[in-house]
Formats: structure tokens, C-alpha cells, sequence
């Protein structure tokens, strides 16, 4: 049974610009699954719609095979399930320091106020930045802002975290730290799903992979063998791993 199952998911922007076309993706519990394609393939429209950010012109996403409340309730259960990081994380960070940030989330649980704390330092130290606590948020470094979006979402702590593009503008070594913590919490239990134009990185993290052009699924399997598949691959306007 797949832990989130889009079935059809048709959306449009304004305009009646098409970004999902009857899109159909499985998502399996305890894997890591990168969603690679070209420019406007859908790729972050996607995580929109598994989030509930986004509702879908048609079609359904399913979490546990039952289809998902778009209701104010429904919504709220959702997320507390389904963690969503994007790709610029000044469009996540407000509150003036990062545990207030980091805390939001908790806080809106209505949790207490021991229960809050104890999750912020848990998030803090799983994404290595307890020592910013009390930093500003508008000084700290693009990485440091990125753990602090992700930690944000860890301190919920979801069963599913989305991540649009986490690695892009992170130097080698960033990304390669950031990727080490991003395994972490996936070996605690959080199911990861990506979006990423770094083939060679997916190809060495991911278990699975997707691939997408225009709006829909056009191969998904282990992510070793779609990332090697040369012909595939083209079609999703992408070069494969190693090549």
C-alpha cells in the first residue's frame, strides 16, 4: 500500500496555462524519491498538490488509500503529516530569530509550551544549527536559511517531507552535509520526496526516481536504472547519470 498516491492530477494555472496532465505517482513509504524533468514540467506544482497548497482541477491525491479533505480540518491533518520545504527559503522564514521560526509550527498544534520547546531543539539539532538559535533570521547565510526552512518542517515532525530543489545554490560541501542530514531523518522514520535537475546527485541518493514532462509521469522505478536510461531520459530532456 503506498503511504501518497496522486491518481489523475490535473491542474492549470490562471490562464489555462497546463502544468499537471493526468498525472499518476505512487509514493512508497520509507524511500527517498527524487522527481526530476526539465523547466515546467510539473515537478513543483507536484509537492504543491501533495501538501494541499494547491487543489487539483481533477483527479486525487490519497494518503494511506484514503482521498484527502481540502476542509479547513482536513487540511490541518494533512500537513501535520506532510512537510513541504521550497526552494527559496526567504519565502518560508518570517519570525525574527530562528527558534521563533523554527517553533511556528508546533505552537500552532496548540501543543504545550515544554512540548514546543523540546521539539524546536530536537529540529535544531538535527539539522546542526542549535548554536543560531537566537540568530536573526535576515543574517544568516542562503545554507543556513535552508536548514533553518527544513528544520521548521522537522520540528512537525511529519511522516512525509517535500523538498523543492534542496541542494540548488549550496556550494559541494553544503550540499553534501545537507544530504547527510537529509538521510538522517529518513533513517528516523521520514519518507523524503525531491525535486532536483542534479541526475548524478539522484542517481547516488535516491532510491527512486520520476521523471516528468509536461505534467505527466513518463518512467518511475529504481532510481539507478530510470537515471541510466539514455533514451528515457532525453525524452525528459535531461542527460543521463554518467553521461
Amino acid at each position: 500500500m503506498s503511504l501518497i498516491r496522486a491518481e489523475g492530477l490535473s491542474h492549470s494555472y490562471p490562464g489555462g496555462v497546463p502544468a499537471l496532465d493526468r498525472l499518476d505517482l505512487a509514493i512508497e513509504r520509507g524511500r527517498r524519491l527524487a522527481i526530476l524533468g526539465s523547466n515546467g514540467a510539473g515537478k513543483t506544482t507536484l509537492l504543491l498538490h501533495l501538501n494541499g497548497t494547491l487543489k487539483p482541477t481533477g483527479g486525487r491525491i490519497l494518503i494511506d488509500e484514503a482521498a484527502v479533505r481540502y476542509d479547513r480540518a482536513g487540511l490541518a491533518a494533512w500537513r501535520r503529516r506532510v512537510g513541504l520545504v521550497l526552494q527559496d527559503a526567504d519565502d518560508q522564514l518570517f519570525a525574527p530569530s530562528v527558534a521563533e521560526d523554527v517553533s511556528f509550527g508546533p505552537m500552532n498544534l496548540d501543543l504545550p509550551d515544554a512540548e514546543v520547546g523540546t521539539r524546536v531543539a530536537e529540529a535544531l539539532a538535527a539539522l546542526d544549527i542549535a548554536d543560531l538559535a537566537e540568530r536573526p533570521t535576515h543574517m544568516l547565510s542562503f545554507g543556513q536559511k535552508k536548514r533553518v526552512a527544513i528544520a521548521g518542517a522537522v520540528a512537525m515532525r511529519p511522516e512525509v517531507l517535500l523538498l523543492d530543489e534542496p541542494t540548488a545554490g549550496l556550494d559541494g560541501r553544503s550540499a553534501k552535509r545537507l544530504l547527510a542530514t537529509l538521510a538522517d531523518l529518513e533513517r528516523g522514520g521520514t519518507t523524503l520526496v525531491f525535486t532536483t535537475h542534479d541526475v548524478d546527485m539522484a542517481f547516488r541518493f535516491a532510491d527512486d526516481a520520476a521523471l516528468f514532462d509536461r505534467g505527466r509521469v513518463i518512467g518511475c522505478g529504481e532510481a539507478k536504472a530510470i537515471l541510466a536510461d539514455a533514451g528515457l531520459m532525453d525524452r525528459a530532456g535531461l542527460d543521463a547519470a554518467g553521461g
